[in-house]
């Protein structure tokens, strides 16, 4: 099955965007090479991008506006075709997670400090929420970062049973039940971070009961024990190097699928961090740090192999491809896009 890249970028002046809608590229699996296929334009600031689990359809959160899209996909030719869009009930819906059947569509309103659960019909389309899910807490003191909550990731765990929200505004990270009948997400657990650290992004590991979570103010990572809806905080390390005075935050993380590293993205650094899990307690020793060859890179993704690792540099409008060791560790390639204002990427067919 051929594999498909979908790139969703900022398109608004109010975003210093420079992204022309939603990028679809054909990926060579060996050689990691990306080659366009489509531009589908007139969106504004299609920014995160999921797809469904049958690989038929992709949804979009639009940044700084209040609605998700939603859009099939040829699995042929790998093209986009427009199906609907519906309002997320609050401003600026910064991300999207589908649940464990594809059924429901659960997003988060950073703006606005609310979460929305849409209804997906069996043709892709997108129905109306039900009820909004206000997410409350105090706030932090960053005077400028920290205006209201900002929930800022809502992922779908490992077991397919709790979304978690990180909420950079509120130095807290809640979990959510979804309640199927009344298509609202309620809220599970919470567990509070240091002053000013600034939750960011969240991922899990595939076979242990831990979470990582990326502070974006404060550049650090933080592991947590996880026990269900529950963290516990283990231990909490800098994300950039200790010889590193300048300023930067921290941007995305994930874990590879074998459970040994956690990756990360440091903007003002500038860099993908790659950090060893402990077999111990999961705890995290920094291993490497790449240049990303680019500035603000705000998102990464593994294609389904995980033979590459891609670095969305939204400020420097490219994308960035490195070869992934067996190891884990990175090296440089010489894929190199230009995209405007990229934001994130997914993939779709293929084989992992």
């Amino acid at each position: 099955m051929t594999l498909f890249a979908y790139v969703g970028s900022y398109t608004t002046p109010g975003r210093n965007g420079h992204g022309n809608g939603i990028n679809a590229y054909k990926v060579d699996p060996r050689s990691g090479a990306f080659k366009h296929v489509q531009t589908l334009g007139g969106l504004e600031n299609p920014s995160f991008l999921t797809v469904d689990p049958t690989g038929r359809f992709l949804y979009s959160v639009h940044g700084d506006r209040s609605e998700a899209s939603a859009f099939a996909i040829d699995p042929r030719t790998g093209h986009l075709r427009f199906l609907n869009r519906q309002s997320t009930g609050g401003y600026n819906v910064i991300h999207l997670a589908l649940d464990a059947t594809g059924r429901f569509l659960f997003v988060s309103n950073y703006g606005t400090d609310s979460i929305a659960v849409l209804p997906v019909a069996r043709d892709g389309t997108l129905g109306p929420y039900s009820t909004l899910t206000t997410v409350a807490g105090t706030i932090g003191p960053h005077r400028r970062e920290q205006g209201n909550i900002r929930p800022h990731h809502n992922p779908l765990d490992r077991e397919g049973k709790y979304f978690f929200l990180p909420c950079k505004g509120g130095d807290v990270v809640l979990s959510y039940r979804l309640d199927k009948k009344k298509g609202i997400a309620v809220e599970a657990g919470r567990v509070v971070s240091r002053p000013g650290a600034g939750p960011r992004h969240i991922d899990f590991h595939p076979t242990r009961a831990l979470a990582y979570v990326i502070n974006e103010l404060d550049a650090t990572i933080t592991t947590y024990a996880k026990d269900g809806p529950k963290l516990t905080p283990i231990q909490t390390v800098p994300s950039c190097p200790d010889s590193f005075t300048g300023y930067s935050t921290g941007a995305e993380i994930a874990v590879d699928r074998a459970g040994r590293n956690v990756y990360v993205t440091n903007r003002g650094h500038d860099s993908v961090g790659v950090f060893a899990i402990g077999k111990a307690k999961g705890t995290l020793s920094p291993r490497q740090w790449v240049p990303t060859k680019g500035t603000v890179p705000r998102f990464f993704a593994f294609d389904p192999a995980e033979r590459f690792l891609y670095v969305a540099n939204q400020g420097s409008d490219t994308i960035v491809g490195y070869r992934r060791a067996a190891d884990g560790k990175l090296s440089p390639t010489p894929i190199k896009l230009q995209v405007g204002s990229p934001a994130c990427i997914v993939f779709n067919g293929g084989s992992s």
